[in-house]
């Protein structure tokens, strides 16, 4: 009868600890107070980061793509996400802070200090420099607002466990980049940070996280149709021009064209400039084989 007695206190215990671990972090506030965000530069980053690829509403076309309404569906082995309304109305980021604006972008955590889904690949963005995070929030200020709510996710027991995100976190969040800089600091700024390009074409384990040795080889389609290419050396066998080009316009080396999700990332680097798809492409050239 003791044993129960004992382990009462230990069992209080662990649950604080856990609950402490899991909570969610926030940014150093000193880091944003005195910074102001330069729109001009922000829309450089909302197109690097192809945030209306994800949050236009579904099927929008043209200048309705820079109302982020919000909508789009993302299937995965969790559940289905849906991109919330981040246009600036009461509705979507209208009424958040800077601050509140870096701990989404860069720790996953929203206004109301609740972890967010790793679907929004913060995991990424989580390297953003704050002057960047700073222009970001500024352009998005600029842009159309709507008033359409945001679709809950639809996600089931005991994924729907928010705090239980504080735990993958613990595994799998890290700033940390994959590759060193070898001279191209911009190439991997673009393709480790703000294009998130790791986030599709690398595979992930049993808990979602990704196989950072396995760093760019290559993934099932997350809604189960299909496959993302590696974009390894022993398989990917374009010079660096044929990537920078692809990245332009679309077309492979082999005169086939781009297609799915990836069109929307060709679109947004095509409005980029030449040196950072150049940089993209040596940064693929430098991968190493898995």
């Amino acid at each position: 009868m003791r044993w129960p007695r004992v382990l009462i206190p230990v069992a209080v215990i662990a649950a604080g600890a856990a609950w402490w671990l899991t909570a969610p972090g926030t940014v150093t506030a000193e880091h944003y107070e005195a910074l102001t965000g330069d729109a001009e530069h922000g829309q450089w980053l909302f197109t690097a980061a192809g945030c209306a690829s994800c949050h236009h509403a579904p099927e929008a076309k043209g200048e309705d793509r820079l109302v982020l309404a919000g909508g789009q569906a993302f299937a995965s082995d969790f559940g289905t996400f849906y991109a919330p309304n981040i246009s600036p109305s009461a509705s979507g980021l209208g009424s958040w802070s800077l601050l509140e604006f870096a701990n989404a972008v860069t720790q996953g955590v929203d206004d109301a200090g609740r972890h967010l889904y790793p679907a929004f690949p913060y995991t990424a963005y989580t390297k953003m420099a704050p002057q960047d995070v700073a222009d970001l929030y500024a352009y998005l200020q600029t842009l159309p607002a709507s008033d359409v709510a945001s679709k809950p996710h639809d996600v089931g027991f005991p994924f729907n466990i928010r705090r239980s995100l504080g735990g993958w976190k613990l595994l799998f969040f890290s700033d940390d980049y994959v590759m060193p800089e070898n001279g191209n600091a911009r190439g991997r700024y673009l393709v480790e940070t703000l294009a998130h390009c790791g986030e599709c074409h690398t595979p992930r384990n049993a808990l979602g996280g990704l196989d950072k040795s396995r760093w760019l080889a290559g993934a099932p389609n997350p809604n189960g149709k299909g496959t993302i290419p590696s974009l390894t050396p022993d398989k990917l066998d374009w010079s660096a021009a044929d990537v920078a080009y692809y990245l332009e316009t679309g077309f492979t080396p082999d005169f086939d064209s781009v297609g799915g999700h990836m069109a929307e990332v060709v679109d947004n680097f095509a409005k980029l400039s030449a040196k950072d798809r150049q940089a993209v492409a040596a940064y693929i050239k430098a991968l190493p084989a898995p």
